[in-house]
């Protein structure tokens, strides 16, 4: 029976890394002044930047929301991105990267736009999804809010589980607006039930031999 337990716990250990499916989608990033992208802990239509805010979209495929996502790319900075957009009394000014990602990211027969960066002046009150609708239209949403599509890109699909990737990159990862996450997570909790059933089993077996010993 302890064999079986053991056996039984090495194919759940393994059972995490034999999946490979991937998602694909666009993550959303902030950066503070030089500092590095960081992955936002919410979503745009409830983050409220401050005037000179950086935000950063990318466009690509990880293998889950544990999984480390990918950047937007190059150098960013908002007195380079918004040098021709004049400040205005009353307004705020939103620095933006857009970066589609690369062709390898990019669903069957479409090819990703060219990296670009924007500066969205917007109310003060204005959210971050507010600053990226005012550069980057038309924007898609799925009925759960999840946004799909930035400047029409990609034309359909919206998170899609992408089956043997094998995307790596840099970047934080802790997601909650990225459609990956909803989709994804851990083992399951029946896999854990069942873990400890047969520990309980096996627990019971060796309780019994113990019992009919004289």
């Amino acid at each position: 029976m302890l064999v079986v337990v053991a056996a039984f716990l090495g194919v759940v250990a393994a059972a995490p890394a034999a999946e490979a499916a991937g998602y694909r989608y666009w993550s959303y990033w902030l950066k503070a002044g030089d500092g590095p992208w960081t992955y936002a802990q919410t979503g745009p239509a409830m983050h409220v930047p401050k005037d000179g805010a950086v935000e950063g979209w990318r466009f690509a495929v990880s293998k889950d929301a544990a999984d480390t996502a990918a950047q937007p790319r190059g150098t960013a900075d908002f007195a380079t991105i918004c040098a021709a957009t004049p400040a205005r009394e009353g307004m705020k000014r939103i620095a933006l990267v857009i970066d589609a990602g690369t062709a390898a990211d990019a669903p069957g027969g479409e090819a990703p736009p060219e990296q670009r960066t924007a500066c969205a002046r917007v109310a003060k009150n204005a959210s971050s999804a507010d600053a990226l609708a005012t550069v980057a239209r038309p924007l898609r949403y799925d009925s759960a809010g999840i946004l799909c599509a930035i400047a029409g890109y990609p034309a359909t699909g919206c998170g899609e589980q992408v089956s043997g990737t094998t995307h790596t990159s840099t970047g934080a990862s802790t997601d909650t607006n990225a459609s990956a996450k909803r989709k994804s997570g851990g083992p399951s909790v029946g896999v854990y039930a069942g873990v400890a059933a047969v520990v309980v089993l096996a627990g019971a077996a060796v309780w019994q031999t113990r019992r009919r010993r004289p």
